[in-house]
């Protein structure tokens, strides 16, 4: 006889796959909206301020330590959110994200600034596309990324060694070959960072484990991975072909 009860659990149903890609979508749609927001957050701080430039940026430079907590507050925002994840609501992560985008557009206003606006342009588009086609590799690649993901972020860690040093060093040639490498690194991670949210919809982590947790915190966090892959790529595009004013 038949067992029409366990054909229809919802188990059963919840695990065919066009079920499993439709939550895989819907969580990266909520994951793309974050970080489309908090770059669009950025991007009109950065612009107001830069265009307001005597009547904010000029207090704000000369005043030393307001113009350190402002380079240095949002490493302070990703940590309270990536170690303080499990004791905070997903409101308040989002909150903090967004605080975090517009501390960051104060930031980028600097730079704004610092670079004709043409380069800053061209740069932006050159970021928004090489981040959009390593996006799709990410979604759509077969091969497991994990291990592109672990050199990526070693990378990455030698990337934050090697600018300290040449905080020091002031090397033209070292910063050129940093930021080169830079745009590697944060390409890669792009794809890396796109493949482990799409099994975090999917409800499967790195080493094929059901994922456990909150799915707008995860979405949360997955659009702060994303925001500071796509910045951090404009940033090295920036350096290596911006033109200063």
């Amino acid at each position: 006889m038949e067992d029409n009860y366990s054909r229809s659990t919802p188990e059963t149903i919840f695990s065919r796959p066009e079920v499993v890609g439709s939550r895989s979508r819907s969580f990266l749609a909520n994951v793309f909206s974050y970080m489309f927001v908090a770059l669009g957050i950025t991007a009109v701080v950065a612009y107001f301020f830069a265009a307001n430039a005597d009547t904010y940026l000029v207090p704000i430079a000369s005043n030393k330590l307001f113009l350190y907590a402002i380079i240095f507050a949002p490493l302070g925002f990703v940590l309270l959110m990536s170690f303080a994840f499990n004791r905070l609501s997903a409101p308040v992560l989002l909150a903090l994200l967004l605080l975090y985008s517009a501390i960051n557009g104060i930031s980028f206003s600097f730079i704004f600034l610092a670079y004709t606006s043409g380069s800053v342009f061209g740069c932006f588009l050159t970021a928004a596309l090489m981040f959009g086609i390593m996006a799709v590799m990410g979604y759509t690649t077969k091969q497991d990324l994990t291990s592109m993901g672990r050199l990526m972020t070693m990378g990455l860690i030698g990337i934050v060694i090697a600018m300290i040093v040449n905080w020091f060093l002031k090397s033209s040639s070292f910063d050129y070959i940093i930021s080169f490498i830079g745009v590697i690194v944060f390409t890669g991670l792009t794809a890396y960072d796109v493949q482990k949210l799409k099994r975090i919809g999917e409800g499967i982590d790195e080493q094929g484990n059901v994922m456990s947790g909150d799915v707008k915190k995860l979405a949360v966090m997955g659009a702060l991975s994303l925001y500071l892959d796509f910045i951090n790529l404009f940033l090295m595009l920036l350096r290596l072909f911006g033109r200063r004013n």
